[in-house]
């Protein structure tokens, strides 16, 4: 093994370092390789690794190489007749190493032999080699020894340029006793220049004591250990040492000596380095982005630009600056401050007052001249002029203001479709520095996004008033009625955009008797509304002729269908005849696709009045005649009409709702007047946001002067 060399191409050297474990885990440095110092002359293992040591329980040393093999069941991978000593000893010699696999049961074991001759060690260590049993893996069987597979020969590479070293832990400091050409090619040091010197040598301000240290705890007990560390060369420039360091062992178990195996992983490190800085780029790129759709749903999901801009604070503070506030303007771009949010929670009072007493924002320079700017400004942080604020601030909105800080600040313009519609204004209690360019950046883009989705809102505002205004104008004053108490309601859908085509009617006829009706427009928008208005006119003046429940709805829906006035509608329509001797009015109905109404009877029982149903207004019919049922409405009975607002819900199904409605009707109070009836019936439906526009008609039905209970009472509309 003397002439064991080390001459393998450069070339492999320069990308071996891709093929080492990765070197900011140090749990993947390969501590567990096996090390052995071999007599050369006498081919005797005289000192072992504790790796190599539990390779061959139980057989001591010094012992035969061969021997030691056979206990190590370690063969050659490529021609397993071969001894593995002669195998070993035989590649060693000219320096391309042997992959060995091991032949215990259940053991997959395969490493790669590597050795190199002690050439210049002190006395005692002449005629002596260094093998190591590297573990590699991805070797397959049958792989020849001219052409290992992918990988191995540059391990072969990489093994043969190791720095490697010897120290004497016998001797004071354990000194350094023989290094390698490889070690003083690496560092810059001449052997006589470390011989005899602690390699800590290496060490300087950059290299990390915790890493020093647990180098220090492992050889102090005895066990292999390996880190990645900063060192230093000779002439001083700093290089990434991935070290690791194995105790070898005598056959009285002592520590005779330890081997270090070193390699320069610098460009591993940076490499890391730099792949961890631009994960972490996309990450808080990746994190804003996720941020910023984060507040602009929430906006966007609100349709209610005051709600929007008084939570706009709210959801920017825990992110951007210490304070926050946003002022908007009006129609007649008169400023008003909305709401501040401060970081820190226990700034609640000072956030309080400062939106009680609005001076310091109206005044302003800043926050006017952004309300006033065109779509060319480019909003920047600025340093807090701390000095002009007593003049125009209160005393006690100056203290609040120092409380919460006023180091910088950015004014950022809520941009709507065709003007400026209020500001963001973030405030941090440091330098201008405080805002990053990235911050920067994201807080203009929350401001841009914010205002649209104000915008949208305030718009949404503005169409779904104009909607319900002209529905409500359409829907009609519930007219006295003789003998009868009606109550009627009409709400708009606590939820979405539009308003639909509810309607309510009660109609006296000349005949005497009384025409009740609810019905829905399918759609959600004006058009809905205004043809709500047709069918109701139409419904009134059908109703008015003298025409029956089935014939009051065919023509209606011969005018729809013919005339394009709607899509589709539903409704029920229904004839209260006068009241008989004992009070009691004969309903003669009919329903168009529409839920049944409800008869509440004063006695606290329910009925549905569930008969006479057809298609939806607007689709075809079945037969010529649609069909009437008739019910009897006895003094003091109410029956409740409803669009299906007030039971639909996307979560429920409306079977079980209607269901639970005939439930709840049964258990309100009862002799209770119209009014009462529709308030009761309401509060046992309020169970969250509607869905959809709601109409509620209750016709009670009033007992005569004689039953001793009180005359008939005007109608009464909510709307």
């Amino acid at each position: 093994m003397d002439d064991l060399n080390s001459s393998t191409s450069e070339s492999l050297l320069d990308t071996a370092g891709t093929l080492l474990p990765t070197v900011t885990d140090t749990t993947r440095v390969p501590t567990g390789s096996a090390v052995l110092l071999i007599d050369t002359m006498a081919q005797q293992v005289v000192d072992a690794n504790p790796v190599a040591t539990r390779l061959v329980r139980g057989l001591g040393l010094p012992v035969s190489f061969a021997s030691w093999c056979a206990a190590a069941g370690v063969v050659p991978l490529s021609d397993q007749e071969t001894p593995a000593a002669e195998a070993v000893l035989a590649s060693l010699r000219d320096g391309r190493g042997i992959a060995l696999r091991s032949t215990r049961a259940g053991d997959d074991t395969v490493s790669w032999a590597v050795g190199l001759p002690l050439t210049g060690a002190p006395e005692g260590l002449s005629g002596r080699a260094v093998v190591v049993l590297l573990p590699v893996a991805g070797l397959q069987e049958g792989a020849g020894p001219v052409a290992p597979p992918d990988g191995l020969q540059m391990r072969a590479a990489v093994a043969s340029h190791l720095s490697f070293t010897i120290s004497d832990p016998s001797l004071p400091d354990d000194p350094l006793i023989w290094v390698n050409p490889a070690f003083t090619r690496a560092t810059g040091y001449a052997a006589d220049e470390v011989i005899g010197r602690n390699c800590r040598f290496l060490q300087g301000a950059g290299t990390d004591p915790a890493s020093a240290r647990r180098i220090r705890s492992a050889l102090e007990d005895g066990e292999a250990v390996g880190e990645t560390l900063l060192n230093y060369r000779k002439d001083g420039t700093p290089f990434w040492n991935q070290v690791v360091i194995s105790p070898v062992l005598d056959e009285a178990g002592e520590v005779t000596h330890r081997v270090g195996i070193q390699t320069d992983v610098t460009d591993r490190v940076h490499d890391d380095r730099r792949r961890a800085l631009e994960l972490d780029v996309v990450q808080r790129q990746n994190e804003r982005l996720s941020l910023l759709a984060g507040i602009t749903q929430a906006l966007v999901s609100l349709f209610d630009e005051e709600a929007g801009a008084a939570l706009l604070p709210d959801l920017v503070a825990p992110h951007f600056g210490s304070w926050c506030a946003v002022v908007v303007v009006d129609d007649q771009d008169r400023p008003r401050l909305v709401h501040v949010a401060a970081r820190d929670a226990a700034r609640a009072g000072d956030v309080a007052l400062l939106e009680r007493s609005q001076r310091w924002a109206f005044e302003s320079p800043e926050i006017s001249d952004m309300l006033a700017a065109d779509g060319n400004t480019v909003p920047a942080p600025f340093a807090v002029d701390v000095d002009v604020l007593p003049s125009r601030t209160t005393p006690d909105e100056l203290a609040a203001l120092r409380r919460l800080g006023l180091g910088s600040a950015i004014v950022v313009p809520l941009r709507g479709r065709d003007r400026v519609i209020g500001v963001l204004v973030v405030v941090s209690t440091d330098d201008v520095d405080a805002f990053s360019p990235d911050d920067v950046h994201d807080i203009v883009a929350l401001g841009a996004r914010s205002g649209l989705a104000l915008d949208n809102a305030r718009l949404y505002r503005r169409e779904h008033d104009a909607a319900v205004t002209l529905q409500r104008s359409m829907l009609p004053e519930i007219v006295e009625a003789p003998g009868l108490d009606c109550a009627a309601l009409y709400v708009p859908a606590s939820v979405g955009a539009d308003v639909g085509g509810d309607w309510y009617d009660v109609v006296p006829l000349p005949s005497g008797q009384v025409a009740v009706s609810v019905g829905d427009v399918v759609g959600h928008d004006i058009r809905a509304a205004a043809s709500m208005g047709q069918l109701r006119s139409v419904l009134r003046s059908e109703a008015w002729s003298g025409r029956s429940p089935s014939e009051v709805v065919t023509g209606m829906d011969d005018l729809v269908r013919g005339l394009g006035m709607a899509d589709m509608a539903t409704c029920v329509f229904a004839l209260l005849d006068p009241p008989d001797e004992e009070g009691t009015r004969q309903v003669t109905y009919t329903r168009a696709g529409h839920p049944a109404p409800l008869l509440l009877r004063r006695d606290g029982t329910v009925e549905l009045l569930d008969g006479a149903l057809t298609t939806p207004v607007g689709a075809p019919t079945i037969g010529e005649e649609l069909p009437e049922s008739v019910a009897r409405l006895r003094a003091g009975d109410s029956l409740l009409l409803f669009t299906d607002g007030l039971v639909e819900r996307r979560d429920r199904s409306l079977r079980l709702q209607l269901a639970d409605l005939h439930r709840r009707a049964g258990e309100i109070e009862t002799g209770m007047d119209a009014v009462g009836v529709r308030d009761a019936i309401v509060e046992v439906c309020a169970d969250g946001d509607t869905e959809d526009d709601t109409c509620i008609l209750v016709v009670r039905n009033v007992p005569t002067a004689e039953t001793g209970d009180v005359p008939a009472s005007p109608g009464t509309t909510d709307r």
